[in-house]
């Protein structure tokens, strides 16, 4: 978790520093309004014109779209070469978070944006990082001390390890986890496992792949899921992605037709969908539900996070119409999204909605946060613990 402070929590009443005469940051205290912090981030400026504006996902974001950033400008300390901000949030807030130093603040437009996401860094106080995506650098994570625990996130001592092999199949590169055990007598990936293995297929798997594993051995080992395998296929770049993420049924088919295929045959994985899921982030929640519509026979279950049912500009909230409009399917969901996503939330909430009243078994979890890594890794623990529970 990330290093939490008192404003005046070093031994001489200034601030802790960590090596290299950093402070250690964000710093944390009780507000005076219950349920609630003050987090204090700094930034060493580098030069006398040097300004600095704090990223908080989503929250500066949702400020952006407004217009005005300028609540979320670091202050000088006279006399120091310390810039400060201060906000007050509530005390079970997880997100992730940048620092983008400048010689002028930026504008609000979406080319500005783009460029902000492209070059803000992590907080060079704070050692808990996030990896970026997509060419992003890494962000900090923000963990005040109500936030719900992520019991599974970090590798753990003495708990057996699966594997992470990069493969590939139809020409596209592809990840694959396999628990502890797997293919342990064969010759080959597949080749004297102890499956068939259910299996989780996790898009954006370039962003996963080195992130999922611990959280997929310490489930294991405690038995909150059997042995399981995850396919982690790459989203190749932003382009791809964009055109492939968006109710793109020829990915729904190479998913269903190409890469599931391949997995049972060389990895030793099921073939029974009611013992598969599918799972996705923002444009991936999305598509991991088109892919149970387009295709329930190979998809039983959808783990689907702060899923962009917004879609499309044309047609606003296609894919929800589109479930309302069938007959139910034999497919199970877990929907998730954060309170602070007020450009979705409502939409998550209208699609989970949908399904209970069309008689699904529907699962729908809010988090205080945004559309957010940091919060993600521990949700995707929560419904696959979910949707495998029956499969002990």
């Amino acid at each position: 978790m990330s290093p939490r402070f008192p404003l005046n929590g070093s031994p001489d009443g200034g601030e802790p520093h960590a090596p290299g005469g950093q402070p250690v940051t964000p710093l944390v205290e009780t507000a005076g309004t219950a349920g609630r912090h003050r987090v204090t981030f700094l930034w060493r400026a580098r030069s006398e014109d040097e300004q600095a504006v704090v990223l908080i996902n989503t929250l500066t974001d949702r400020d952006r779209h407004a217009g005005d950033i300028s609540g979320h400008v670091m202050h000088r300390t006279p006399g120091d070469d310390m810039l400060r901000l201060t906000y007050e949030l509530d005390a079970d807030l997880r997100a992730s978070y940048q620092i983008l130093p400048c010689a002028e603040i930026p504008g609000t437009d979406r080319d500005s944006w783009l460029r902000v996401m492209m070059t803000a860094l992590p907080d060079p106080g704070n050692p808990v990082r996030i990896p970026g995506s997509h060419g992003r650098n890494p962000s900090s994570l923000l963990e005040l001390p109500g936030a719900p625990a992520q019991p599974y996130r970090d590798r753990r001592p003495g708990v057996p390890e699966g594997r992470v092999h990069e493969s590939g199949t139809a020409g596209r590169r592809v990840w694959v986890y396999t628990p502890p055990g797997h293919g342990a007598s064969g010759d080959g990936p597949g080749r004297g496992a102890a499956g068939p293995y259910p299996v989780l297929v996790l898009l954006d798997g370039d962003v996963w792949a080195g992130r999922i594993a611990p959280t997929m051995d310490n489930l294991i080992a405690e038995g909150r899921i059997p042995p399981m395998a995850v396919l982690l296929p790459d989203a190749v770049d932003r382009p791809t992605r964009l055109r492939e993420m968006a109710c793109h049924e020829p990915f729904v088919r190479h998913l269903a037709g190409e890469l599931l295929p391949w997995a049972v045959r060389e990895w030793g994985v099921t073939d029974d969908p009611a013992l598969t899921v599918v799972a996705g982030q923002s444009f991936g929640g999305l598509t991991a539900s088109y892919a149970a519509f387009t295709a329930p026979e190979r998809f039983g279950n959808v783990l689907s996070q702060s899923g962009s049912y917004w879609w499309s500009d044309e047609d606003p909230e296609w894919l929800t119409r589109r479930y309302e409009r069938v007959p139910r399917l034999p497919v199970r969901f877990h929907v998730e999204a954060g309170r602070l996503e007020w450009m979705l939330l409502e939409e998550n909430r209208r699609f989970a909605e949908m399904l209970a009243a069309k008689g699904y078994e529907v699962t729908f979890t809010e988090y205080n946060g945004g559309h957010d890594p940091a919060c993600w890794l521990g949700g995707l623990a929560g419904g696959l613990t979910g949707l495998a529970a029956g499969w002990l």
